[in-house]
């Protein structure tokens, strides 16, 4: 990433941008605001979109999204799981700001208004179809189920092509809830698929996606490089690309109706691939993630890379911006991203905002399985192409306990593999790499090393970057009242899951607990 001054006329630019954006915006539709369509994929790593490169996946939906638009490459979730990933995308605040649904398996706070229920108030049509705002539970003041993303359009059923992929038609159930809108309302949909989430059907992504191993000249170094993991890495590729067909349909259909130049289409991915060392945890590939944007009536020179950091906190300010609407009038809490409209509206490429030159991280609690029910909590920060991160508890285990089954890890043939490896005593490197605990600070030039590999916190060279780096985090997460910078960061495991409450307790007491994402094989023994 380049290092760019920031100079006087530099912020004066943005700022002036941001000005005639709006102002042009108005002027050529001064009474049409515009669509929103949000797709987001389940568990997909940014550089997996062959926009960026990559070959053995196609992804011409989203590609042509990104030529027609703009493609991002820094752009960040601060929390790499469903649950809080999708809170913050829907309030705008990150995920220390958010109470209980900073954790995942949450309860989500009354309290929070998302950007859905707000535009639905103010006349838009909304609603969603898939995956919306999960795992977790969300309730209204008196008890009575609450629908985050107001209303859910699943009825139409296809047949998959494999057991791993949703029965969910969701080109037709986009097709229903435009056919439901009047002609002159603006709509808000959120397209969220289940792919490429497990299950994978194993073999598929050669058997079906005709795919060859041979393609895969390797897989990332933190696991063994197998034919098992290799086919485990096609079925993810298969189910990714599936994902991305539907989204084809969605842009047909956009303009098949006359929509498409009105539609702002937003595609990304929740959080990272579900494999060992990324979904759930908070490296390079756990938290990076594709984005492209277009929007026709609303972006200038369509075609640039934006190599600006983004953050999730960033989608809602920008949806609340270029409607025309203000958080807090519209009942929301203060969003704490930035909007994204002075990007849209330049004329540059790679960085447009050099004064946003960091995005922040953090998790609490993931999946249940430690004593206590307790988390691993983490703080990073993304800045000048180092990743710094600082765990808390790392006496706690990252990935979750090993006597129950490592259950921030989803179980897979890759999983199991690394274990198995680990405990015949063949490889034990893969399995520390991958399930191992950590240091209290990791450090990496994610330039030179975006495996996260080599961490540089104690490396003498590198003790200034690392002071800075803590610095500015630990100063914005207190300006951003994060419990944990006042000595309260053990609230958020206090906050009780929605489901599997004591799921060590109960498991090592002898009951038989529901863990439908993991293998029983997951489950060690004798582990220290």
């Amino acid at each position: 990433m380049k290092n760019t001054r920031i100079t006087l006329i530099a912020l004066t630019g943005v700022i002036a941008g941001s000005i005639l954006y709006a102002c042009q915006f108005k002027a050529s539709e001064p009474d049409k605001k515009p669509n929103i369509l949000f797709c987001l994929a389940d568990d997909a790593t940014w550089k997996h979109m062959s926009a960026y490169g990559t070959e053995w996946i196609a992804t011409p939906a989203f590609d042509k999204v990104a030529d027609q638009g703009l493609l991002f490459s820094n752009t960040y979730t601060p929390n790499a799981k469903c649950g809080p990933s999708r809170s913050i995308i829907l309030t705008g605040r990150n995920t220390w700001q958010l109470e209980e649904a900073a954790n995942h398996l949450a309860y989500f706070p009354t309290k929070f208004k998302t950007y859905h229920e707000a535009l639905a108030e103010q006349g838009y049509h909304v609603g969603y179809t898939g995956k919306g705002w999960a795992p977790g539970t969300a309730l209204n003041e008196d008890g009575s189920k609450r629908e985050l993303l107001v209303k859910a359009y699943n009825s139409i059923k296809t047949k998959a092509p494999t057991t791993g992929i949703s029965n969910n038609d969701y080109l037709a159930n986009f097709k229903r809830f435009l056919e439901e809108k009047t002609s002159d309302a603006p709509f808000c949909f959120w397209y969220g698929g289940h792919e490429p989430h497990r299950d994978y059907e194993y073999g598929t992504g050669v058997r079906l996606g005709n795919k060859k191993l041979a393609q895969l000249d390797s897989v990332f170094p933190y696991w063994p490089q197998s034919e098992v993991v290799k086919n485990d890495v096609l079925d993810y590729a298969y189910e990714l690309e599936y994902f991305d067909k539907q989204l084809g349909g969605m842009l047909a259909l956009l303009e098949e109706r006359g929509e498409l130049e009105h539609t702002i289409i937003v595609v990304t991915s929740d959080n990272g691939m579900p494999f060992p060392r990324v979904k759930g945890q908070s490296y390079e590939h756990s938290n990076h993630l594709p984005l492209a944007i277009m929007w026709k009536n609303g972006i200038k020179h369509p075609g640039r890379t934006i190599t600006d950091y983004v953050s999730f906190a960033d989608f809602a300010a920008t949806f609340l911006d270029i409607t025309g609407y203000h958080a807090e009038d519209l009942g929301m809490h203060p969003v704490q991203g930035k909007s994204l409209a002075p990007i849209f509206n330049s004329d540059k490429e790679d960085v447009i905002a050099p004064e946003q030159d960091y995005v922040l991280l953090g998790q609490e609690r993931h999946d249940v399985g430690r004593p206590n029910d307790v988390g691993y909590p983490i703080r990073g920060i993304v800045k000048d192409g180092f990743l710094y991160l600082l765990n808390y508890e790392n006496d706690r285990w990252p990935a979750g306990n090993p006597e129950t089954g490592y259950t921030n890890t989803d179980g897979s043939p890759t999983k199991t593999e690394i274990l198995e490896l680990n405990r015949s005593g063949e490889n034990h490197s893969y399995w520390d790499l991958n399930f191992g605990k950590h240091p209290k600070e990791e450090l990496f030039q994610l330039s030179t090393d975006e495996n996260c590999l080599h961490n540089l916190a104690e490396h003498s060279d590198f003790q200034r970057v690392k002071g800075d780096l803590k610095q500015l985090l630990e100063s914005e997460l207190k300006a951003q009242k994060d419990p944990r910078m006042f000595g309260n960061g053990a609230v958020f495991d206090n906050y009780t899951p929605d489901r599997n409450a004591r799921f060590y307790e109960r498991y090592m007491n002898g009951e038989t607990v529901k863990a439908g994402w993991i293998n029983l094989t997951d489950f060690e023994k004798d582990q220290d």
